[in-house]
């Protein structure tokens, strides 16, 4: 397990494609439950929104699982009996301190906050930080190959760059959960070289 430098358990990893981002949300939200509380930090288009699609998929919630701005908190209801996913943008919020305005149930949630690093410690005292950054340690990847009727084409989407995952547990956490977390995401993509 990773040290961040407060001493709480934290680890890197390098995802490659969208699908890899979905993958990583999954195998996060397959460990929680109601209460825990997430912050999703990175830059617009970074992959915030299809991380919380993969926290969804897991926690088998109504979807799909689209980005809160213009709605400040989107909540999918769970379709079994799982908590509900709460997906906040606290981008727009004015104060940090407004997050607590919106009435959200966190004890029978799993809250995922965009751009919410300012915001949470005020709500809870341990979450879950999920810090994205595009790869400076990976090449950009080559656009898809696809075969149509024609041959081989290439695809006309813009090729995706690789993107730096962070994982820090912030708080008070039980220290074997704090590690499942933590080895997850290591034994699916390994961790990313320092």
């Amino acid at each position: 397990m990773g040290v961040g430098t407060d001493l709480t358990p934290s680890i890197t990893v390098e995802l490659a494609t969208a699908e890899d981002m979905v993958r990583a949300g999954e195998l996060i939200g397959g460990l929680l439950l109601a209460g825990d509380v997430l912050v999703l930090t990175g830059p617009l288009g970074a992959g915030k929104t299809t991380f919380a699609r993969g926290l969804g998929s897991a926690l088998d919630v109504r979807g799909p699982v689209t980005s809160p701005t213009f709605v400040l908190a989107r909540t999918h209801p769970s379709l079994g009996a799982g908590p509900e996913l709460i997906h906040v943008d606290a981008y727009r919020l004015g104060d940090p301190a407004e997050l607590d305005d919106l009435g959200l149930d966190l004890a029978a949630s799993v809250t995922v906050v965009e751009w919410g690093r300012e915001a949470v410690p005020l709500i809870t005292d341990r979450w879950l930080e999920i810090t994205i950054d595009r790869s400076a340690a990976s090449p950009p990847l080559e656009p898809e190959v696809v075969e149509g009727p024609g041959g081989v084409d290439w695809s006309d989407e813009e090729p995706l760059d690789p993107r730096r995952v962070t994982l820090t547990v912030a708080g008070t956490w039980d220290r074997p959960r704090a590690a499942a977390l933590v080895d997850a995401l290591r034994t699916e993509f390994g961790a990313a070289p320092a």
